[in-house]
This record gives structure tokens, C-alpha cells and sequence, in this order.
């Protein structure tokens, strides 16, 4: 997620005539950047997909028959053709909430199909985004150091090596994240372009010599290892999933690169490289048995090539690691917008940019988490075990909301919507199912992960309906007061005040105060609301809506998209044109902080007050997340029992 482009770009440029070399050249950019960004993740799988599958399916024995073999390849190939290219390229990546998607645009997009009542999809919205920061951690664990481990197969001597060096790595990626990514994602299109012509060129010599891997083609092979092999095809399947994590970056960086060429890299370069690659390890593990141990590295010469490989898997796996990283910031910045998470500090490392963001306590916590996972875990295939049930988890959950917006926001009928989707789900929950088998190994990690992030953004969403409520109760009706005041007005001071308030019927707190206090009022006064939307960007002929309630008084209400990140000033001086005349020297902005004690009975348990106070405490300052000057705010302190 390190470029924010227009999707339209490459429709809208083909309506220029003169503009057909400029479009194609676009095109191919927006291809190139997707190799690198979108299919960093599914694209390094072949690492430990294959391997981990086939040990899986030889059970006890541990040497792999030719039975499992193909059958685990025509796994995997299937799997790759039904859940990534039928169900995402073809059917999900329509579903764009204005050319956004992602899990929690989806969310806002099945909000707006179903309406009022929307609960259980917030609900699903909020499970699907608290395992995605499972994903998140795991990613870059798994990834690292699954390509370390290949210097095992160009000497043993390294084998000491692999973690320190797999942990200096990712020290060293979360360290260069607050400098920003545009410059080096210039170079993971094309180093994803050689990655993946590189593993299908290497399967090339290994296929001819065992032509009868291509029977892996035929699903059958699929069907009757699963038929033949019970309890074992059932785990093995959990493996086979391995092959199409990072699926999930298809949809989710549809805003960043569009559908077509999202598409067109998938279907023209990234699958068929998978599968010859795929086939390519078969086709080794057919011809020796023992090659199951490292069938990736073993496909390259030993030697200098084999050490050229190492270089470039660690290259692709930073790569791999990096969208994932990016994509748990935009994933935040949503969540923050939503109200599903208390402000954090954002930083904007690109001026061009808005999608490229930093924010330091993600990136703290990931940091801790990654390095922990690879010093508990210490090899990929011990951390394998924990890696599918997150993503699996989200890919079901993905499933649901789509039904519910091909149903009600296609308008398709429901039988005809549920005949679409059901067999997606059905093997999302198989997949799931045979990944919860792993619970033990290491599966509990990213649920435990996961049910963290659920019961935070549970918290943050309930306590804050529970505040306003309670303040809404208590704060007097801006109307009536204003009314007052028009009527008998205290001492008047020059220049304008703007009232945060989260609430335009009642009376912002910091007014109440102001008036008991200083017993002054400001010759203007704004009450400002901000509002987010449920779409990722509003126009900004939008953005601004005003509202004149008396002489002195009036309305200001300032609408994001959940994938902007608020600028008040900015977004203020757009109401110059609707007659306000605006001029932040003279403007004074008045916030009311409020400190929180827990109440004998708040509607919550007293553990989840207590969550919610101390979330509440680590927010951002509110100055620094709407972008005001600081020097022209003033803070008025006050005490809320919840």
C-alpha cells in the first residue's frame, strides 16, 4: 500500500485520443507497482507452501509417495484457480466502495446496503480487521525468515546465523518505515518481475524431466487424495492454504492500482509462475523423495546460484513483509475513522501521497510482536503452524459481507446471491475448519492476537456511544442557548471562536465553560463538527456544509472519507467560498479534554471502564490529529464519570 492513484486512470486517459502512448505507459505502471506491492506476499509462498503440505500429507511415514504429491499439487493449483482468481480477481474486486477496497471498505459498504441495523456487519467488520493484524505479525516472521533458511542448503555452517540475522532484518525494516516507502517501492515491481520469472524459469528443466507432474492438473487428483486420505487430508489441506495467504491484498489494494491492472498481473504473470513453480518442486519431489526437505532452493545449482537465490528471496520476503506493514497503517487509519480506535499519531511521509502514512505505535507494537514470534518460534515450519488461521478466518468473513452486498447492494435476489458466494464459503470454512487442527502448534497466536484487537475495538466502540449518551444527558440544548445569548448577551470580545463538539444539537462543553469562567463571547462563533463518511474520500465541493442559527452563531460541519486523515484548517478555508470569512489569526479553537473515572454502573464491566479510560488516555491529542496550529488552541479540562 505505498502509492495512491486514481483507478479511472487508465479508462479516463484512453477517452483522450492523443493520449493512447501516455495510457499504456500508465497502465503498464500501475501493472508493474502491483507485481510488487499487491503480490508480495502470495508470491513468496512458494517458500514453504509445497513443503509444508507435502510433509503434512506423508504423515508418520515422512517420505512423500507420488499419490501425495500430486495430489497436494492439484491441491494448491485448484486452490489457486477457485478462492484467488474465481472469488477475488473475478467477483470481490467489483465490490469497491468509490475504487476502494479492503475488508473494512467492505464493511462500510455492506453498512450502507443494509442501512440502519447494521450491527452484526460492524461486528464482522471488526473481527475481520482485528485478524488482520495476525496476518500482519506473522507475515514478516514467517517470510524473513523462511528465505534466512536457505543458507542452511549452501552450508550448515550458517545454521546458527538464521534467527540473529532474520531479527537484525526486520529490526532494520520497521526502522526505515518513518522514512517512507516511495522511494524504495520504485524498485519492488521490478524485483518482483525477476522473483517470478525467475521460479518459473528454474521449473522449467524439472517438468520436462518428470512430465507426469502435469497430471496435478486434473482436480480429480485433488478429489481423491482428500477421499483417500481422512484425518491426514484434512490437516494437509490447512498446509495446502499456505499457497493463497496474501490473497487478501488483491482486495485490498484496489484503491491503490485499479482492477484491470490488478487483474492483468494476476492472470498474465503472477499465476503462471506460481504454478510452474509449483509444478517445477513436484516434478523434484517425484524425481527424489528426499527432496522434500528443501524443494525451493533445491531447484536452483549449488553453489553461486543457489547463494544469488537467497539474496533475492530475502529481497522478495522484505517486500512481502513491507505491504503487509503498510497495509496494517491503512487498516489503523480506517479503524481510527470508523470509531473503532482511539486516535493515534499519524505522519504523511509523502507530500503526493495521502495513502503513505506512519504511524509509530503500530509499527512499535508489530516490531515487539515480529520478533518475538521468530525468537518463540525459531524456524518457518514451527511457525507455518500458526500462519492461515487469521487469514482464513478474514477470508470467511469476507465471504459474508459480500453476500450481503451482492444481495442487497447488487440487488440481486437472494437465492441467486447465495448461490454465487455459498461455495466460496463453504471451502473458506473448510479451510478455516483444517487450520483450527493447528490450534496447538501454533494456531493460537494470531487468535490470540486477534481476540486482543476484537475486545480493544469492542471497548473503544461501546465506551464511546456509552460517553456521548451520558454527555448528551447532561449538556444543554445549543438552541436554547444560543437564543439566550442572542437575548442577553455577555461582554463581547473581537475575533472568532470555533467550538469542537462531537454533538451539533447540545452545547459544546468548552462553551459552557467558557461562559462560566471568562463570562465573554467571541463576536463570531462556530460550532464545528467533524463527521466521517462511509465512503474512503469525499469531494471537496462536500466537504464544507454550513449553517447560519443566529447573528453571532454558526454551523460548521467538515466531512472525511475513512481513508483521509483529517485537516481542519485546510478544510476550512474551503467555507470562504460559502461566505464565511475565515482567518486562522484571528480564530481561536476551543477543545474540552476530558478526563474519565469510572462510574459504579457505567453499562460496562468494571475491567472494560477501566480499558476504555486507559485507551482513552493513550489517544492522540487532538490538536495534532485534526492539524490545528497549536498556538491558536485552547484546552478546557473537565471530569466525565462513565
Amino acid at each position: 500500500m505505498t502509492s495512491d492513484v486514481a483507478i479511472s486512470a487508465p479508462e479516463t486517459a484512453a477517452a483522450n485520443g492523443h493520449g493512447e502512448a501516455h495510457t499504456t505507459a500508465r497502465f503498464g505502471a500501475l501493472t508493474l507497482g502491483s507485481i510488487g506491492v499487491v503480490y508480495g506476499d502470495i508470491g513468496t509462498s512458494p517458500l514453504y507452501a509445497f513443503r509444508e503440505a507435502v510433509m503434512a500429507a506423508s504423515g508418520a511415514e515422512g517420505v512423500p509417495t507420488p499419490a501425495a504429491v500430486l495430489g497436494v499439487l492439484s491441491l494448491i493449483l485448484w486452490a489457486l484457480i477457485v478462492v484467488v482468481t474465481l472469488k477475488y480477481v473475478v467477483i470481490l474486486l467489483r465490490a469497491d466502495n468509490n475504487g476502494e477496497g479492503g475488508t473494512l471498505a467492505l464493511m462500510a459498504l455492506a453498512q450502507r446496503a443494509v442501512g440502519t441495523g447494521g450491527a452484526t456487519i460492524v461486528l464482522l467488520g471488526i473481527i475481520s480487521g482485528a485478524l488482520f493484524y495476525g496476518d500482519a505479525v506473522i507475515t514478516p516472521a514467517l517470510s524473513v525468515l523462511s528465505a534466512i533458511e536457505g543458507m542452511k542448503d549452501i552450508t550448515l555452517h550458517f545454521e546458527p546465523y538464521i534467527v540473529p540475522l532474520t531479527v537484525i532484518i526486520l529490526v532494520g525494516l520497521f526502522a526505515v518505515q518513518s522514512r517512507g516507502t516511495a522511494r524504495v517501492a520504485a524498485f519492488f515491481g521490478p524485483v518482483m518481475c525477476v522473483w517470478f520469472a525467475v521460479i518459473a524459469a528454474a521449473a522449467i528443466h524439472p517438468i520436462i524431466e518428470q512430465p507426469q507432474v502435469l497430471f496435478a492438473l486434473n482436480p480429480l487428483y485433488a478429489v481423491s487424495f482428500m477421499f483417500h486420505h481422512g484425518i491426514i487430508g484434512f490437516v494437509t489441506l490447512g498446509a495446502v492454504f499456505l499457497a493463497v495467504t496474501g490473497a487478501e491484498a488483491l482486495y485490498a489494494d484496489l484503491g491503490h492500482f485499479g482492477k484491470r491492472p490488478i487483474q492483468t498481473a494476476w492472470l498474465f504473470i503472477v499465476l503462471p509462475s506460481l504454478a510452474l513453480n509449483y509444478l517445477g518442486q513436484g516434478a523434484l519431489v517425484l524425481g527424489d523423495p528426499g527432496a522434500i526437505v528443501s524443494p525451493f532452493f533445491q531447484l536452483f545449482p549449488q553453489g553461486f546460484f543457489r547463494g544469488c537465490m537467497v539474496v533475492l528471496a530475502t529481497a522478495a520476503t522484505v517486500i512481502a513483509s513491507q505491504a503487509v506493514i503498510t497495509g496494517a497503517y491503512s487498516l489503523t487509519r480506517q479503524a481510527i475513522q470508523l470509531g473503532l480506535l482511539p486516535r493515534f499519531e499519524i505522519r504523511h511521509t509523502s507530500e503526493a501521497h495521502s495513502g503513505q502514512i506512519f504511524i509509530p505505535r503500530i509499527n512499535q507494537l508489530l516490531l515487539v510482536a515480529v520478533v518475538l514470534l521468530v525468537l518463540l518460534f525459531r524456524s518457518s515450519s514451527a511457525l507455518a503452524s500458526a500462519y492461515g488461521i487469521s487469514v482464513t478466518g478474514t477470508m470467511v468473513v469476507t465471504a459474508m459481507m459480500g453476500f450481503v452486498v451482492i444481495w442487497k447492494g447488487w440487488r440481486w435476489k437472494p437465492l441467486a446471491a447465495a448461490a454465487l458466494i455459498a461455495p466460496f464459503l463453504c471451502l473458506d470454512l473448510t479451510f478455516l475448519t483444517a487450520n483450527l487442527l493447528k490450534v496447538l502448534e501454533g494456531g493460537w497466536v494470531p487468535l490470540a492476537l486477534g481476540a486482543l484487537m476484537i475486545i480493544l475495538m469492542y471497548t473503544w466502540r461501546r465506551g464511546s456511544r456509552l460517553l456521548f449518551e451520558k454527555s448528551r444527558k447532561l449538556e444543554f440544548p445549543l438552541a436554547d442557548l444560543v437564543a439566550m445569548l442572542e437575548k442577553r448577551p455577555p461582554q463581547r470580545v473581537p475575533g472568532t471562536a470555533v467550538f469542537l463538539t462531537s454533538d451539533p444539537l447540545s452545547a459544546p462543553t468548552a462553551l459552557m465553560h467558557s461562559l462560566k469562567h471568562y463570562k465573554v463571547l467571541h463576536e463570531k462563533n462556530v460550532i464545528l463538527t467533524i463527521e466521517t463518511a462511509q465512503t474512503p474520500r469525499i469531494d471537496p465541493a462536500e466537504r464544507v456544509r454550513l449553517e447560519q442559527i443566529s447573528p453571532t452563531f454558526s454551523k460548521v460541519t467538515l466531512k472525511f472519507g475513512f481513508m483521509e486523515s483529517p485537516n481542519v484548517p485546510k478544510a476550512l478555508a474551503i467555507a470562504r467560498k460559502l461566505g464565511w470569512q475565515f482567518d486562522i489569526m484571528s480564530t481561536s479553537f476551543f477543545l474540552s479534554r476530558r478526563a474519565l473515572k469510572p462510574a459504579a454502573h457505567s453499562g460496562m464491566p468494571r475491567w472494560q471502564d477501566r480499558l476504555f479510560i486507559s485507551l482513552s488516555r493513550s489517544a492522540n491529542d487532538a490538536t495534532d490529529y485534526f492539524q490545528i496550529p497549536s498556538g491558536r488552541v485552547v484546552e478546557v479540562g473537565t471530569q466525565v464519570t462513565i
